[in-house]
């Protein structure tokens, strides 16, 4: 998935990539995430003024994550937008705040690594089975979705807790 400034420059067509992208070297890093698909890119780039060559298109990532209270699996579906903005040369000492444009120094970029960051940002921080879901005790770790474990977890003052054992 590479495109050269110069041979975009002088077409008068965007160039599309449909391609798969294999997520296995950055999701591993995620404990949360359990099993995923290859990331799927359809993106076009073209050339627009000022030498800005435009890139954009969909992600979509098929993947299962943990739930942060109970840890059972969960399916997502994600598919996004993506655009960037590719500019040949060094990045000016005077750029804007707001401007998103990458500089790149070569002539040829390599999109991947481009959108294998895009699809890491738009994982959620943390997703749940369902809105009451109950999680793990903390005491025994039953899932109390499934059971309830008669353990008794009323939260103590800690000023208190060294007096909590002090009549046994």
């Amino acid at each position: 998935m590479q495109f050269q400034f110069r041979k975009l420059a002088q077409s008068d067509q965007p160039i599309e990539f449909h391609d798969t992208l294999d997520m296995s070297s950055i999701l591993k890093e995620h404990s949360d995430v359990l099993s995923y698909t290859p990331l799927q890119v359809d993106v076009k780039a073209a050339q627009r003024v000022n030498e800005v060559v435009d890139v954009q298109g969909t992600l979509k990532l098929d993947l299962q994550m943990a739930c942060v209270r109970c840890l059972k699996p969960v399916d997502l579906n994600l598919q996004f937008k993506i655009q960037e903005e590719f500019k040949h040369g060094e990045e000016p000492e005077d750029v804007a705040e707001d401007d998103d444009t990458l500089y790149v120094n070569t002539d040829t970029v390599d999109l991947a690594p481009y959108m294998e960051q895009a699809a890491v940002l738009e994982l959620p921080p943390g997703v749940l089975c369902s809105e009451d879901c109950k999680g793990l005790c903390p005491t025994c770790g039953v899932n109390l979705n499934e059971q309830d474990c008669g353990c008794d977890n009323t939260p103590i003052d800690p000023r208190m807790a060294g007096l909590k054992d002090f009549f046994k």
